[in-house]
């Protein structure tokens, strides 16, 4: 088989999964019926096989395939299809199956967002030696799975009870990366807090000080739908707090959705230059930022009232420009791009007024080397 057909990437994004999704190749290049035949010749062939429980469908490897992929390419799947990785060894557990559904749905769209996932082609960050971090050269996004940051030893059993699906290492920021699919995700305030900080010293102070500041750590969530954001962004995180909420751990809390939109979005927002720019023409009717203000801005109007670019869905930052919008009884503008809108509209204050970026065409000026699929 050859290594760049979509068969073979398809290989590629179970085995570093454990179980690929099936709902999640919709999202993959090609028609629905090119995908179908797809499948079909790859279970004929006994290369996957289909896995069908508790109203969840998923495409394992078998062990033929995993032989196969371990001889062309020991570096790259080591890791996820030797010994007793969870991976490799699957469970039938529900609970265990939708982490690792979870883990593939962002592996799929940090790879089409354009960030490498494959072990062999980045930087080895969390070696347990930091020594061998001394010479790493960070040239482009890279995304590590959690079962990679485990690879820590003893620092990442701290964060055992945290719930991120791995870390986005971006050119301007760290990201801890969260999936919480289309329902509300267990939350554990102080778990990840200690998530955050074994980022700013492992990543930030110790190994890439060179390419980031201590302060550098966001997080990022990904979610089915734009409605999961709403729920998102009203929860109170349930009785004793046990599901999520904005707990204020982080200053910056982006969310983005598992879909085309989604991937094109995060390759925004790990491009400090495209991101500059469209700040610069969404600016330019605006006057400066007004950082004395009492209300968060990033401009303001003819009327002197805030603005605020809310294209990059930044949770926390939206709230507290909507709670300051309400308390101080002012108005204000939130801009972002018209898929967003509505959701938006209904999480911010009735004194904010909505105007949209057309989607299509930002994709078209920003990323025209992008096709149908991202």
């Amino acid at each position: 088989m050859n290594n760049d057909t979509q068969a073979y990437k398809l290989l590629e994004l179970i085995a570093i999964s454990g179980e690929f999704p099936a709902a999640a190749l919709s999202r993959l290049a090609g028609g629905s019926s090119y995908k179908e035949a797809l499948i079909t010749r790859l279970k004929k062939d006994e290369m996957i096989r289909t896995y069908h429980a508790d109203r969840l469908r998923g495409y394992r490897l078998t062990a033929k395939t995993k032989e196969l992929l371990m001889e062309r390419n020991p570096e790259r799947f080591g890791l996820f299809l030797s010994g007793q990785a969870e991976t490799n060894r699957l469970k039938s557990e529900i609970t265990r199956r939708l982490r690792l559904h979870r883990i593939a749905e962002a592996y799929l769209t940090m790879h089409q967002a354009g960030a490498i996932i494959f072990r062999d082609e980045k930087p080895d960050v969390f070696y347990p030696d930091g020594e061998e971090c001394r010479d790493i050269t960070m040239s482009s996004p890279a995304f590590y799975g959690s079962r990679e940051i485990k690879e820590l030893g003893a620092d990442a059993v701290k964060i055992s009870g945290a719930r991120p699906v791995g870390a986005l290492l971006a050119p301007s920021c760290v990201y801890a990366v969260y999936n919480t699919g289309n329902a509300l995700m267990r939350w554990n305030s102080v778990s990840e807090v200690r998530t955050r900080a074994l980022l700013k010293s492992v990543v930030c102070i110790e190994r890439l000080h060179r390419y980031y500041r201590p302060d550098d750590v966001r997080a990022l969530m990904l979610g089915d739908s734009m409605e999961t954001m709403y729920r998102l962004m009203t929860s109170k995180g349930g009785p004793k707090k046990r599901f999520f909420h904005l707990d204020g751990n982080h200053d910056n809390f982006y969310y983005v959705t598992n879909d085309d939109k989604g991937a094109v979005l995060l390759r925004l927002l790990c491009d400090p230059e495209k991101t500059a720019e469209l700040c610069e023409m969404l600016s330019e009717d605006l006057y400066e930022r007004q950082p004395g203000l009492p209300v968060e801005n990033d401009a303001i109007d003819a009327d002197g009232n805030p603005v605020l670019f809310g294209y990059d869905c930044d949770m926390p930052r939206i709230a507290r420009f909507s709670g300051g919008v309400s308390l101080h009884g002012v108005q204000g503008t939130l801009i972002c791009f018209d898929y967003q809108a509505e959701t938006l509209r209904r999480c911010c204050d009735s004194n904010i007024q909505i105007q949209e970026i057309n989607f299509g065409k930002f994709k078209k000026l920003y990323f025209p080397e992008l096709n149908e699929k991202v």
